[in-house]
């Protein structure tokens, strides 16, 4: 045994203790959260997704500005559709409902925009008596400037079955007796908007027009069709 240590009051100890050496602990993530940049992907791509919200956010606001840019420049006006002429020289039912049509519309298309222009990709014109599609017909297209009117003209003619409802037979027993028709026109467009050098992306905006269009061969009841705006809608 060792030697006793006087102050101690002859009790042995043994030899001191050395204190505990420090051990290295690594500093890994904690608490699951994310810590700087550096470490964003690395917890669970939070980081990532705050990237592409901003990016998105960031977007739309420098979309947003640009179009309202666009509008205090060019102020566009809603494109007007009219028809100015509308000649019905045959509109009859047989018993089997193949309806025999003879119909010719003439449009008239405003531009009222100083600084736009309009391609026209398509127009097609189909006519309905009722909820019933009796005929379509196609436009040539065309570009359309600035300020401009442009007077289109297309024709529905021929026969098809068309069956009506009882509520479609009763207005066109009307019809008959006064020789004035309640047809409608549509028209389906494919428009591009020329902005100086730049064009937009194809609009499909859908024209509807109610027509009260009298029978040619009436020459007794006086009525004559009138100039008719159509509504528009994009």
């Amino acid at each position: 045994m060792g030697d006793r240590q006087p102050h101690l009051n002859g009790a042995y100890y043994g030899p001191s203790i050395p204190p505990p050496t420090k051990s290295s602990h690594s500093h890994g993530r904690r608490g699951g959260g994310c810590g700087c940049l550096g470490k964003c992907f690395g917890c669970c791509g939070c980081c990532i997704l705050s990237v592409i919200f901003n990016i998105l956010i960031t977007l739309a606001v420098v979309i947003g500005i640009a179009a309202l840019i666009i509008w205090l420049i060019f102020r566009p006006n809603a494109i007007k559709f009219h028809v100015t002429d509308a000649k019905l020289t045959q509109f009859s039912l047989d018993p089997n409902d193949n309806l025999q049509y003879n119909l010719d519309l003439n449009f008239t298309i405003r531009n009222p925009n100083r600084r736009i222009g309009v391609y026209y990709d398509q127009i097609e014109v189909r006519g309905y008596y009722g909820a019933q599609r009796f005929g379509v017909s196609n436009v040539p297209t065309f570009y359309q400037g600035h300020k401009n009117t442009t007077v289109v003209g297309t024709k529905l003619g021929g026969q098809g079955l068309v069956l009506l409802s009882r509520g479609e037979r009763r207005d066109l027993d009307e019809d008959v007796k006064s020789q004035i028709y309640r047809i409608e026109a549509k028209l389906r467009l494919r428009v591009r908007f020329k902005f100086g050098l730049v064009k937009s992306w194809k609009f499909k905006p859908k024209i509807r027009c109610d027509l009260k269009v009298p029978l040619s061969s009436n020459t007794t009841g006086g009525f004559q069709f009138q100039r008719t705006k159509c509504d528009v809608d994009f």
